[in-house]
């Protein structure tokens, strides 16, 4: 399915951004240094923009790229065991054509549903500061507001979640697991942890319990 002109403008913004010097100049010691397994490998180095289907209905809302995962591969929550979480999880709810994701070229698809993060950056400590999320903020509200269809946005971990409902001007909430958020223009917030491996190593996510969201989601949307 052919990426729409708004689309394709924004991730053109996005891969050129420079506004956050501190970001840039990890995300290119990172590409530049590389990690042991994946010496052999190019690594994309820059903002990585969200992708997806244009008629998506679910947008999927995470953190940062990761600095050996979306800033190697260039495709946002790819090429980690975030993205193995992610995808696989996505497959099993229709949501995409297969639950292998590596990088672009895979044949990996998404059906319905849009990725993108907070940041575009991969961060040091994996976290950007105040400031780095203000000045990239823009940038996602723009690729929601460029996909019409969005009936439900899922927010993995609670800064995604904060983030969503100061945007839609909501009152903050204290974040849990499977939270649902009603939000103007008949929206749908969704909360569910983030599948790093921080949760999915010590089982706070567990495969059912994002599978579950997933679900969730499909009704709502």
């Amino acid at each position: 399915m052919a990426v729409p002109q708004p689309l394709k403008t924004i991730a053109a913004r996005v891969t050129a951004c420079e506004k956050c010097p501190r970001l840039r100049d990890y995300c290119h010691s990172i590409a530049q240094t590389k990690k042991k397994a994946y010496l052999h490998e190019n690594y994309w180095g820059k903002p990585v923009p969200g992708w997806g289907a244009p008629d998506a209905t679910l947008f999927v809302l995470g953190l940062a790229p990761g600095a050996h995962g979306a800033n190697r591969t260039g495709r946002m929550v790819t090429g980690d065991r975030s993205g193995d979480w992610l995808y696989r999880a996505m497959f099993r709810a229709g949501y995409a054509n297969q639950s292998k994701s590596v990088g672009p070229g895979d044949g990996l698809e998404l059906i319905r549903a849009y990725v993108t993060c907070l940041a575009k950056c991969a961060p040091p400590e994996n976290l950007p500061n105040k400031r780095e999320f203000e000045l990239c903020a823009p940038y996602w509200h723009q690729e929601l507001e460029a996909l019409p269809q969005i009936r439900v946005i899922l927010a993995l971990g609670r800064l995604a979640f904060e983030a969503v409902l100061k945007k839609f001007g909501q009152k903050k909430q204290a974040f849990r697991h499977g939270l649902e958020v009603g939000l103007p223009g008949g929206l749908h917030l969704i909360a569910s942890y983030h599948p790093s491996q921080q949760n999915t190593f010590t089982g706070v996510l567990t495969e059912s319990a994002f599978d579950a969201v997933f679900e969730r989601a499909k009704l709502l949307s």
